[in-house]
């Protein structure tokens, strides 16, 4: 069977891209996306999937998605493959075109539906009344082509509830894939680490006020966002002002970011309603605590108290977990690895198959 898995675009590192990657390798099929950057495909180490780009978005959000939509809606691969696969907010335009089909929602678009204020308050005039038209527009026309999908899975129970309440569709939940082979424990080294792309959603400016308060304590951020996106404001503000014992330092290729989880004291991530989020898996794969606030996907992945703490969304209970967490990190080591375990990419392609021979 000859299978195509369509991706909205391959930009700044993150577990979406990641997931389509490894799920391309594992079924040996082809990615068909819109703007690439071979340079993050290398990082990740995915150079031998073969990627198909329909053309280069315009650059300037909501231009981009409106530009991402189309041209998934008007391509045509239907004669060249036998089952198609679609990731993301845009990529599942395909779907009236390419059956049979799976739609792997990471989460109903969120600046449609939970997250709408959130992107509108952090936008200005200008920006937000653009924002509130085409949300309305494009909505319903995400949603027609939705009713093109033949089979909905998911990462999530947390994202399966979302899809219900917003789509009115049912799903299945297989979780996110992590190579836990990769990830090797060294040592409970001098900084946190944080791991994720620069969006308002994220909510890193938490991270950033917490460690404020703890000069003592040090926090490397990994991550960036994609040219386009509706990020650049908010990442801009948060490089502005840094405290000296917090770095933000982009994106890294796959072997720094396996060198940072493997010497890192912990891992602290403070994403609002996380769909399900790949990075404590990985911390934890390493062997490394995870502090992470007691919301969505993070429900699932942890146990509190067994592989870290699950804090409340606010600076004063993320300083009093890192405190607790940073006296003895090796109290957590063994239900950590354990834990992992349980989300290794072994289990997801093979539930995945199972999917699609369904």
């Amino acid at each position: 069977m000859k299978i195509a898995i369509f991706h909205d675009y391959i930009g700044a590192i993150g577990g979406g891209e990641k997931l389509v990657l490894t799920l391309a390798k594992g079924l040996g099929a082809d990615v068909i996306t819109t703007d690439v950057d071979m340079d993050s495909v290398k990082k990740m180490g995915f150079e031998a999937v073969k990627i198909i780009s329909l053309g280069n978005t315009l650059k300037m959000p909501p231009l981009k998605q409106i530009d991402a939509s189309f041209k998934f809606a008007t391509c045509d691969f239907s004669k060249k493959y036998d089952f198609f696969v679609f990731s993301g907010n845009w990529a599942l335009f395909a779907a009236k075109k390419h059956k049979p089909n799976l739609y792997y929602c990471h989460t109903p678009t969120r600046a449609f539906y939970d997250l709408y204020d959130v992107y509108r308050k952090n936008q200005s005039i200008f920006v937000s009344v653009p924002f509130m038209v085409w949300v309305q527009l494009h909505r319903k026309v995400s949603e027609y082509y939705l009713s093109h999908v033949c089979k909905i899975v998911t990462n999530s129970v947390n994202t399966k509830n979302r899809i219900r309440k917003y789509l009115n569709r049912d799903s299945e939940v297989i979780y996110p894939p992590v190579d836990t082979s990769r990830f090797k424990f060294k040592e409970y080294g001098d900084f946190w680490l944080s791991v994720n792309r620069l969006y308002p959603e994220k909510r890193v400016e938490l991270q950033i006020e917490a460690f404020r308060e703890m000069p003592d304590q040090k926090l490397l951020i990994v991550g960036g966002y994609a040219a386009g996106d509706h990020a650049s404001g908010y990442a801009s503000r948060l490089m502005t002002g840094l405290p000296e014992n917090v770095m933000l330092i982009g994106s890294v290729s796959e072997e720094k970011l396996l060198e940072l989880y493997t010497t890192c004291r912990g891992h602290i991530t403070t994403a609002m309603d996380e769909d399900f989020g790949m990075t404590p898996i990985e911390a934890m794969a390493a062997g490394k605590p995870v502090v992470a606030v007691k919301e969505g996907g993070f429900l699932e992945s942890m146990i509190d108290g067994k592989t870290g703490l699950l804090v409340e969304a606010n600076v004063e209970s993320i300083v009093k977990a890192i405190r607790i967490v940073s006296e003895n990190p090796e109290k957590y080591k063994d239900s950590c690895l354990q834990r992992a375990k349980l989300f290794d990419t072994s289990e997801f392609i093979k539930k995945t198959k199972e999917v699609i021979s369904r």
